[in-house]
């Protein structure tokens, strides 16, 4: 004791405390043998680097639960568990068995989400070993083989006691040749909802089944009278092709109680698969679309599933109401597009469907809103907003009912984010599929326990589950709906549900919007461009003899630019916008002024054609085309600077239009033609040519002058000789009557020979009457001279 005391003083001997450090190495001396024993570090281990396995806390083996059924067991039931487990070492494991490990209940919902962040790590609590015959034993695990196990028991060997979630671990045990005794290399923890009987209070579940899809189709339609649409890819065929995402939203969703939340799009396009459609190619080429059968199949089998179902619909194209709120407001135009959204559903989805839809509904991305995000949902005639309650916060110890006033007569059904964000994420493999079922259900069970109150939840999962999602999804809410604590709600019934009072009513600020999501919205440069598209299309449609051949395509066109699916895509938004906008110019350049050359013109006026071509399937009117003279103290149009003639030309087919025009002096003059709408403004690009005058000369002026006067001289001439020969023939008659009465019978009085001289007077008259032939050889006048035929021939002509 005298030593100890010595030993634990302050003021011992140098000698002393050598002695004492010297007793203490060789008592660990042993310890160091052990050490010396150890296989060495590894790099990482001398470099004081934690190894992968030890950094994450799970062991050598990886063990995966890939079914637990029943989900949810009952008295009498047996719970059987299988999977694989495989060994990631570098060393075979031998004597390895599987068991069944019980924990205690989980009291909260925070607590089932740290335990699921930590599903496959050593540390924590394991429970109590599930009796030693319900295990699976492997002689020998070799390294990268995954082996199967299944293990049942029954559900009263499982020592469950009060109702609750329990956690349940899966565990796999064995030893190696580096460390030859049994412990614990690899873990797997789930959840086991018990609830055993029909509870008192059940709550009451909301499941909002989404069929909602990417843009697949273009403004564009087919270039004939029945507007073939056009494609931009094959992808919605295999989305609706048997295994196919959407073939599977509605064979699972068939079976179940849910509400179908649809965009009408979706259905739209669908439809139009049923008939002729066109898909375009990579290259820009389009074939004929050849998957009619499958989108009838598609749409027979939607209309059976929501027979007698709820049904809310979402305005056309699903538009991005964050982003409108954030970005496009400020844009002209860009609220009335969502409200033209949400008025063509009337002309959707009850002709489709044959069941009319809620469109009281407004859901913006995540559920995840703001003041300006409420307004905007709110202004296309939508008195209710989906929203989740990781954006609109409670500060309580239990999930309040998902109703709740927000003011301004509107309510916001807060869907619950826990529930809703279930199924995110890769669930490809069967182990973490069933991880996320398990772990919705006990998150559906701690919720019902909280209170004795009945309670109304909302789950609105992520807008487009993938195939293995939507498994995941269905197989979670068959297991709820077979269970003793939910019963189901449609969407309209929760939104009328009696609100918590307690409940959080004020929406956040916009500060509070999430950036991850800010990032991923449409920019205000798409809403401009899209109100560019909007204006050029105001413009076309006036002239067009039926404008719902384009204007109709082209809206809906507007809607999908605006679509939620183009978050995160937006290299991709932008082309989509860019070639609904050059498809339109193109139309519009459809109707054009044809080009024109120098025009020459001749003397003091004339006409000046313009042709208006129209390469457009249906005709256009209401439009006018004004010729105008850059020069009008050179060329005047119709007497003015400019002229205007209103036009109308039939489809496929081109008009000239004719001005008449003056001229004033010599050279050239620049003239415009440009059409114009009715109300003054300017269709289409300009043409601009040159107009060649050559003004009328003296000399010319004296040469017509003078052909004018032959002409004259000429008639008279004629008409005079015809005067004198007539006055001749009267006088001859005179004389033959005299001669008659005076003259004896056969007695002539003049002593030339009658005959002789009536000979000659024939002959003179018959000459005088005559024309004379080019071919005389001395014209009598020169009036003669400068007309040959001396006829009047060219005047009568």
């Amino acid at each position: 004791m005298a030593e100890a005391a010595d030993f634990q003083g302050t003021s011992a001997s140098p000698a002393r405390r050598w002695l004492r450090r010297t007793g203490a190495l060789l008592a660990g001396a042993p310890l160091l043998a052990g050490l010396l024993q150890l296989p060495a570090a590894t790099p990482a281990e001398a470099a004081g680097q934690e190894t992968p396995q030890a950094a994450s806390g799970s062991g050598s083996v990886s063990v995966a639960v890939d079914s637990l059924s029943p989900s949810a067991p009952t008295e009498g039931d047996t719970v059987t568990v299988t999977g694989t487990v495989t060994n990631n070492g570098k060393q075979a494991v031998t004597d390895a068995h599987v068991d069944l490990r019980v924990g205690p209940p989980l009291e909260t919902r925070s607590g089932i989400d740290t335990l699921a962040k930590k599903s496959t790590d050593l540390q924590g609590s394991l429970g109590e070993e599930v009796g030693g015959k319900y295990t699976e034993k492997f002689p020998k695990l070799t390294p990268g083989v995954a082996e199967p196990f299944t293990i049942s028991v029954p559900a009263d060997e499982l020592d469950l006691g009060q109702d609750g979630v329990y956690q349940l671990a899966v565990a796999l045990s064995g030893e190696t040749s580096a460390q030859p005794w049994d412990r614990l290399l690899g873990i797997q923890r789930t959840f086991l909802p018990w609830q055993p009987e029909e509870a008192g209070t059940k709550t009451k579940t909301t499941f909002l089944w989404p069929l909602v899809s990417s843009t697949h189709m273009a403004a564009e339609t087919g270039s004939n009278e029945q507007q073939t649409p056009v494609f931009r890819d094959d992808e919605l065929a295999k989305e609706l092709a048997p295994g196919g995402r959407l073939d599977q939203m509605v064979s699972l969703g068939k079976g179940l109680d849910v509400t179908w939340v649809v965009d009408p799009d979706l259905l739209a396009s669908v439809d139009a698969m049923t008939r002729s459609y066109q898909v375009r190619a990579a290259d820009g080429t389009t074939t004929s679309g050849k998957n009619q059968e499958l989108a009838r199949h598609w749409l027979a089998e939607l209309q059976q599933a929501v027979a007698d179902k709820e049904v809310v619909a979402l305005p056309y194209g699903d538009p991005d109401l964050a982003s409108l709120a954030h970005n496009g407001t400020n844009v002209t135009g860009s609220l009335s597009h969502l409200k033209e959204a949400t008025d063509v559903i009337d002309e959707t989805i009850p002709t489709i469907l044959h069941v009319k839809p809620s469109t009281d509904f407004a859901w913006p991305v995540d559920g995840a809103v703001d003041p300006s995000i409420v307004k905007v949902a709110t202004s296309a005639g939508a008195d209710k907003v989906i929203a989740r309650s990781d954006s609109l916060q409670d500060d309580l110890s239990y999930t309040p009912s998902a109703a709740r006033p927000i003011g301004g007569g509107t309510t916001a059904v807060v869907a619950d984010s826990r529930m809703s964000t279930a199924f995110q994420g890769n669930l490809t493999k069967a182990s973490t599929s069933t991880l996320a079922v398990q772990r919705f259900l006990a998150q559906s069970l701690t919720l019902g326990l909280q209170t004795g109150k009945q309670r109304s939840v909302v789950v609105a999962p992520q807008r487009m589950p993938t195939g293995n999602q939507a498994q995941a999804m269905a197989e979670a809410l068959a297991a709820l709906q077979g269970g003793n604590w939910s019963e189901s709600q449609d969407l309209a019934a929760a939104a009328k549900a009696k609100p918590d009072p307690a409940a959080n009513t004020k929406v956040p600020p916009g500060s509070a919007y999430p950036s991850s999501l800010r990032k991923q919205e449409l920019k205000r440069a798409a809403f401009e461009q899209i109100a560019r598209t909007q204006g050029k299309l105001d413009k076309f449609k006036v002239v067009l003899t039926r404008q719902s051949r384009v204007v109709t395509p082209f809206g809906r066109a507007m809607n999908r630019e605006m679509s939620t699916s183009w978050r995160g895509r937006g290299v991709a938004a932008v082309g989509y916008r860019d070639d609904i906008e050059s498809y339109l110019d193109g139309l519009i350049d459809g109707v054009k002024l044809i080009k024109k050359s120098e025009t020459k013109l001749s003397g003091r006026s004339a006409t000046i054609p313009v042709t208006v071509q129209n390469n457009l399937v249906q005709g256009v009117e209401h439009l006018t085309l004004r010729l105008t003279s850059k020069n009008p103290t050179r060329l005047k149009i119709g007497g003015a600077a400019y002229d205007e003639q209103p036009v109308t030309v039939n489809g496929g087919h081109s008009q000239s239009v004719k001005f008449t025009t003056s001229a004033n002096a010599n050279g050239r003059a620049e003239v415009v033609a440009q059409l114009y709408t009715e109300d003054g403004q300017k269709y289409g690009a300009p043409v601009t040519f040159d107009v060649k005058v050559t003004e009328v000369t003296a000399t010319v002026m004296l040469v017509i002058g003078g052909g004018v006067l032959l002409l004259v001289l000429a008639g008279f001439r004629m008409y005079t000789q015809r005067k004198r020969a007539a006055a001749r023939d009267a006088e001859d008659g005179a004389g033959e009557a005299n001669d008659d009465v005076d003259g004896p019978v056969g007695a002539p009085q003049n002593p030339e020979a009658p005959g002789d001289r009536l000979k000659e007077e024939s002959e003179a008259g018959a000459q005088a009457d005559a024309p004379e032939q080019p071919s005389d050889p001395a014209p009598d006048t020169a009036a003669e001279s400068a007309d040959p035929s001396a006829t009047g021939e060219r005047v009568d002509r």
